[in-house]
């Protein structure tokens, strides 16, 4: 059956909806216990909605880095998106611009995920739509749920919610690192170079993140053309 409908969208969501809540409400206590203001944490699980990237920012800001440094190292974490919204577009049912416009700012790596699996060719801009909306509104939920709780939760237990960062980055590693060397290798170059230019002591902690991650995606893409290359 075609995924058209709304209904099979939210259907589709739901696990997706389910594992963004906790992570949205360590979200929510981190930026609280790091003194970044309400309003600002609200907005940006509005606008920006990216768990990663809100994270990092989060992190960035407590470092005292400029804010150029943070925007730039999100559009380098988030590049990743024009790539999947772009395959997801080539098997969107005929539709406007502005609708594809609304549904590509919804797609995560999870509902990305979800979509792409999706055995019929054609998506219906409706299933996206409902499969993206109830991600997008559970983050937020738990973004509101992690701020109200953190006035009854100890303060030592809101700071150590930094941890929640990169037990997200392990759990989206260590799927792929298991099914391909190549994927260690890459995270293994990322790190070595930010261990390196963290010795240096000259650069900035943003600068640092926005160079380790640039060096590891240029290995990534040299690695995994060489892979390809045999069956071009």
């Amino acid at each position: 059956m075609t995924p058209h409908t709304f209904l099979q969208g939210l259907r589709a969501g739901i696990p997706i909806a389910i594992g963004y809540v906790p992570i949205a409400i360590a979200f929510g206590l981190l930026a609280k216990s790091v003194g970044v203001p309400d309003q600002i944490t609200i907005l940006l699980s509005l606008f920006v909605f990216a768990g990663a990237s809100q994270f990092m920012a989060v992190q960035m800001a407590t470092s005292g880095v400029f804010v150029s440094e943070i925007i730039f190292t999100t559009f380098i974490l988030n590049l990743r998106h024009f790539l999947m919204t772009a395959s997801l577009g080539q098997r969107l049912e005929p539709t406007s611009t502005p609708w594809r416009f609304l549904l590509a700012y919804g797609v995560t790596d999870e509902t990305f995920s979800v979509a792409s699996l999706q055995k019929s060719h054609v998506l219906g801009k409706s299933y996206i739509l409902g499969l993206n909306l109830l991600a997008y509104s559970f983050w937020n939920i738990g973004t509101w749920v992690g701020l109200f709780l953190s006035s009854s939760i100890p303060s030592s237990i809101q700071q150590s919610m930094g941890i929640a960062l990169y037990a997200m980055f392990i759990g989206l590693l260590m799927p792929s690192i298991r099914g391909s060397s190549k994927v260690l290798l890459v995270v293994v170059a990322a790190v070595i170079v930010q261990v390196l230019l963290s010795s240096m002591g000259w650069l900035s902690n943003g600068w640092r993140i926005i160079i380790a991650t640039i060096c590891g995606a240029a290995v990534g893409a040299l690695l995994f053309r060489e892979e390809e290359s045999p069956h071009e």
